[in-house]
């Protein structure tokens, strides 16, 4: 018996020593800001909500295209789309309030509300600042679903889709990123605000590459070093908390924009069947698989999987 102690209560020192070693304290944004706010990153207001975003390409398109990142993701994870499309359209990218430079929900918008309809309605108060009327909506993930909502909420204002391993049906995971899965377990979830591996970090980029060998450390570095930006881990454990398995589902299937559906075969946080629902559900819109890729396929392999909506837009 007194070895048995001896040996929980290393284990127990253990653990307090890895916990400590793993202490990863909230940045302020300022820090973060000289790597990962480069030219052409801009800051501005919207209701009170300081927004970090990326405005390219001519400024007199009629019809701009706007493109929302994912669960933990930022503008960033759109660079090489916009590299190719900025030539001939203005493409806006910004990251999410709770993610990346943006920060938690702040002024004039509820602090703790990171659901669906909450987060489109704050992508139309950003168009009205930039003043966009009207845009072509692009999304990954959750920013899939934003884009599909703000199709249904107002569909005067978005022109056309492209929903990229969107999220929002009721198809179930395969395999969840480990940082999801600890920011999703009470109690634990808050031990994630102020330690957080960055192994754990890397783990979970990996999880959502079709190909984990593309996953390199400066990539990791990004997705580590803005997820450390203050507020940000709060921001996810509330997210996943309030995001809700396939709840409004239905409303799908009263789009009418035209829609390009965008799917890694190798997704397994949001599977191939979900891309195959929506093409059911939305008349005239059309699937594309990548077999080789991922969850992220804008990130993974920009030129390859923004051939098809380059097609989609009319552009050379």
């Amino acid at each position: 018996m007194a070895l048995l102690l001896r040996i929980v209560g290393a284990l127990l020192l253990l653990s307090a020593v890895a916990l400590a070693l793993s202490r990863a304290p909230d940045r302020p944004v300022a820090t973060l800001v000289a790597n990962w706010a480069l030219p052409p990153s801009d800051f501005v207001e919207v209701r009170g909500q300081v927004v970090h975003l990326r405005d390219e390409g001519p400024r007199d398109d009629p019809l701009p295209i706007v493109l929302v990142h994912g669960t933990s993701a930022s503008l960033h994870t759109w660079e090489g789309w916009v590299r190719a499309l900025k030539g001939q359209r203005r493409v806006i990218s910004f990251d999410l309030p709770g993610f990346g430079l943006t920060g938690p929900f702040a002024g004039a918008y509820a602090l703790d509300d990171y659901r669906g309809d909450t987060y489109a309605r704050f992508v139309f108060d950003l168009l009205d600042v930039l003043r966009v009327p009207r845009a072509v909506v692009g999304g990954n993930s959750l920013g899939g679903e934003i884009a599909w909502r703000m199709a249904v909420m107002a569909p005067e204002r978005v022109a056309a889709l492209v929903l990229v391993d969107a999220a929002g049906t009721a198809t179930a995971p395969e395999s969840m990123p480990l940082g999801f899965v600890v920011a999703s377990v009470p109690g634990l979830s808050r031990i994630t605000e102020w330690a957080l591996p960055r192994s754990v970090v890397a783990q979970s980029v990996a999880d959502v590459y079709g190909d984990p060998t593309k996953v390199t450390p400066q990539l990791v570095d990004r997705y580590f070093e803005l997820a450390l930006r203050e507020g940000n881990r709060r921001a996810l454990r509330l997210r996943l908390r309030q995001a809700g398995l396939g709840e409004d589902a239905a409303r799908i299937a009263t789009i009418r924009q035209p829609t390009l559906i965008l799917w890694g075969a190798r997704d397994r946080l949001i599977p191939p069947a979900a891309g195959r629902i929506f093409e059911q559900q939305i008349p005239g819109s059309r699937l594309v698989v990548f077999d080789e890729l991922g969850h992220v396929p804008q990130e993974e392999d920009p030129a390859r999987s923004v051939a098809p909506v380059k097609a989609f837009l009319g552009l050379d």
